[in-house]
């Protein structure tokens, strides 16, 4: 197809209205969280089924291996808080066993290369994982559901298993070579002959069952969360990890918690923006809105002031993250959602494996694919962010919930890596600064400013837009395509404060994006 044909498509997307929405980067997952709210739950019930059912359907950007933060909005309180079930490393993890061999870059991060790539793939690229911990946490505080009820369609999905349809065939044919190295990720995600599995000609419905991943599932619904942390599932867990080389023991499952924490809360033009703080993505949010001003307000769709302001705002304040915090930011396989309910609960969740498949590792005892969590720390010792042992790592997640008049307007978020604040704050500042509805929010063209190499603009913005930005800063056009995504992948939920309707939006060059509504 030519590239004058691609250009004249245009792709739309409706977004999903009602007095509760669940909106999330794959549409079964959203149904999934749709339903619990159908059945009386509140939207942190219908948040945690969503991030327990989304690993049994797009197992390459999260799953029950994983980790995430999440931010809520307890209508019963009027406030919000932040979840942490982020990494750890493991606390006997020995830094000499990531020796740098070559100056790199060998990954997205641009780190020197180690020693056959442990910080990237395999056993030894493990965190120890947060997010069975945190469904947990946050359905103990806020929900109002029992455990084996939120995570009873996981269970069913995984039963089945996932739904082999052209979206997971591209992504098992990317992360093939690496799932190839590892006998249960081989056995579960490719052909004896180790091709790409596909579906046939007559369009039969194939699924593809993830190991003993049901089982798991099953044993988690009828132990609780913490069957995962101190139970004979941590056991097995632990010995899977232990014979793989990994240095997370059962006591470093046993000993995780997730934690409630207060978010980091700032305020702009008149809202109050609430995002998960310390070693996330937010204070990089708060320091570039700060530094953008007022050049963002007006009305209506942004012009070139607005980017401008946008793309100096997110370079300074992304040089300054990288030259104080140490990280070198990235595009990682993340998945994000959100869920609000009529009573005004509110969730903004992140939650990821890191990159595509994680560490290509599945626990051949329990069917759980493996976070490569340690790949957030950097290998060069004596930094804020080196590997250590017992150590929590950098991450680019920004899950924000955004209030006004202390009522909750909108909760947003997205993944992408590197990519995830830059979309955020966009379409935050089109909702905030100049009075945009979600829709047109999303279908507005962005650019991407993430510190590192030139701005990224998407080709389809004015030429004054593009001029204006290259006065500033070197730019590079590229093309808002599907897949790989051109751009970060965000979803949001507004709230009218008129009349409590909730309108919903995904990324629409998104293929499996989509939301539900009650």
């Amino acid at each position: 197809m030519s590239e004058s044909l691609t250009r004249q498509l245009k792709i739309t997307k409706q977004p999903v209205r009602g007095k509760g929405v669940v909106v999330a980067q794959n549409c079964r997952a959203a149904e999934v969280g749709a339903e619990i709210l159908r059945k009386g739950g509140n939207a942190i019930d219908a948040a945690v089924a969503t991030g327990l059912a989304i690993g049994t359907l797009e197992p390459w950007m999260s799953g029950i291996g994983g980790v995430g933060f999440m931010t809520i909005w307890s209508a019963k309180e009027g406030r919000a808080y932040t979840i942490d079930y982020g990494p750890l490393s493991a606390s006997k993890l020995d830094p000499a066993n990531y020796p740098i061999v070559g100056p790199g870059p060998a990954n997205a991060f641009a780190w020197p290369d180690i020693k056959e790539r442990r910080n990237e793939f395999g056993y030894h690229s493990i965190a120890v994982p947060g997010q069975v911990a945190g469904m947990g946490k946050a359905l103990e505080r806020f929900g109002t559901m029992q455990w084996k009820d939120v995570i009873a369609p996981a269970v069913a999905l995984a039963e089945r298993g996932m739904e082999l349809d052209w979206y997971m065939q591209v992504m098992i044919a990317n992360g093939a070579p690496d799932l190839a190295q590892y006998p249960a990720s081989k056995a579960a995600y490719l052909c004896d002959d180790g091709f790409v599995p596909t579906n046939d000609w007559k369009g039969t419905r194939r699924y593809i069952k993830l190991g003993n991943l049901a089982e798991t599932y099953r044993r988690l619904a009828e132990g609780g969360p913490r069957e995962y942390y101190q139970g004979s599932l941590a056991r097995d867990i632990a010995a899977d990890l232990q014979a793989g080389g990994s240095a997370i023991s059962y006591d470093d499952l046993k000993n995780y918690e997730a934690k409630i924490v207060e978010p980091l809360s700032f305020q702009h033009n008149g809202a109050t923006v609430n995002v998960a703080g310390g070693l996330t993505a937010g204070p990089t949010l708060k320091r570039a809105l700060e530094l953008m001003g007022t050049r963002t307000k007006g009305t209506g769709a942004p012009g070139a002031e607005f980017f401008t302001a946008v793309a100096e705002g997110m370079h300074i304040a992304y040089d300054e993250r990288l030259k104080t915090l140490g990280e070198k930011p990235t595009n990682s396989c993340t998945t994000h959602f959100c869920a609000a309910d009529s009573e005004g609960n509110m969730v903004a969740l992140t939650q990821t494996l890191m990159s595509l498949f994680g560490s290509c590792v599945m626990l051949p005892k329990t069917g759980i694919t493996m976070n490569n969590g340690m790949l957030w720390f950097d290998p060069v010792p004596n930094k804020p962010n080196s590997i250590a042992p017992g150590k929590k790592p950098l991450c680019n997640i920004c899950p924000v919930i955004v209030a006004k008049d202390g009522k909750p307007w909108f909760a947003i978020g997205a993944s992408g890596g590197r990519r995830i604040v830059p979309a955020v704050s966009q379409i935050s500042l089109m909702m905030i600064d100049r009075g945009m509805d979600v829709e047109a929010a999303f279908h507005q063209p962005r650019i991407d400013v993430s510190g590192v190499g030139p701005i990224r603009v998407n080709r389809d913005l004015p030429d004054a837009v593009k001029k204006a930005i290259a006065a500033k800063l070197p730019i590079t056009e590229v093309e808002n395509q599907m897949s790989p995504l051109g751009f970060a992948n965000p979803c949001c939920i507004v709230r009218d404060p008129r009349t409590g309707e909730l309108t919903g939006m995904n990324e629409v060059m998104s293929p499996w994006a989509g939301g539900a509504a009650q």
